[in-house]
């Protein structure tokens, strides 16, 4: 286990601090080519980098979920709280 336990809980952190960077950055999550542009956007703004390893993190996370057999939220729900 990676250290994730309450799956419900990081998965809200993260999603917040995400929905935040990307409204810093611009970036619509209900998009696919916007996030996946965030992806390959390797400028050394800050804001975007954060971003950047955030959705990673994000991704990691939804791995070790479905692994254990849960169903994480698809990045296009998390837009709106």
């Amino acid at each position: 286990m990676s250290g994730f336990e309450h799956y419900e809980k990081e998965v809200a952190d993260l999603d917040r601090e995400i929905r935040r960077y990307a409204a810093i950055c611009g970036v619509n999550l209900d998009s696919r080519a916007e996030v996946e542009a965030c992806m390959a956007d390797h400028r050394a703004e800050s804001a975007r980098e954060s971003l950047r390893g955030l959705l990673v993190l994000r991704l990691k996370l939804e791995t070790e979920m479905l692994e254990l057999g849960m169903r994480p939220p698809s990045l296009g729900q998390i837009g709106g709280e």
